[in-house]
């Protein structure tokens, strides 16, 4: 609801806690209500086109794809939860320079096997352009 009224132009988003009417709120319920706002303020601003949302989320999913993590947490929303649930599965410093993620692992990471293709597409364009060269670099060729 807070980003569709967002979208629609709204002058004010006011956070409402999980507890909201059940109990009073404490410092993690008010982080947690703010958070959840954000995110939807966030995804009004992407709705509505607004161009500095759409670089962040760029800018965040080019640190996802290059496994550049630290720079993943800073950009987040919550960097300290996002630090948090990264730990609770690779707590280890290594897993911070590490290129993949706890979801696929190693082997099936699909952004690791995204670049091996482009690596080698790289390669192979490279080898093509060479033997197009080493043909005389003539587009038409005569018949023989």
């Amino acid at each position: 609801g807070a980003a569709m009224i967002g979208w629609y132009g709204t002058a004010m988003l006011c956070y409402v806690t999980p507890k909201e009417h059940l109990g009073l709120p404490n410092k993690q319920d008010v982080k947690d209500g703010v958070i959840a706002y954000k995110i939807a303020a966030h995804a009004a601003d992407v709705g509505k086109g607004h161009p500095g949302a759409r670089h962040w989320d760029d800018v965040l999913s080019k640190a996802r794809f290059e496994f550049r993590w630290e720079d993943q947490f800073d950009l987040s929303l919550d960097p300290e939860t996002a630090r948090e649930f990264h730990d609770e599965t690779l707590p280890a410093e290594g897993a911070k320079v590490a290129h993949f993620c706890s979801m696929c692992g190693p082997h099936f990471c699909s952004m690791k096997i995204t670049q091996e293709v482009r690596d080698y597409a790289k390669r192979g364009l490279e080898e093509k352009a060479r033997e197009f060269v080493e043909k005389g670099a003539e587009l038409y060729i005569p018949a023989d």
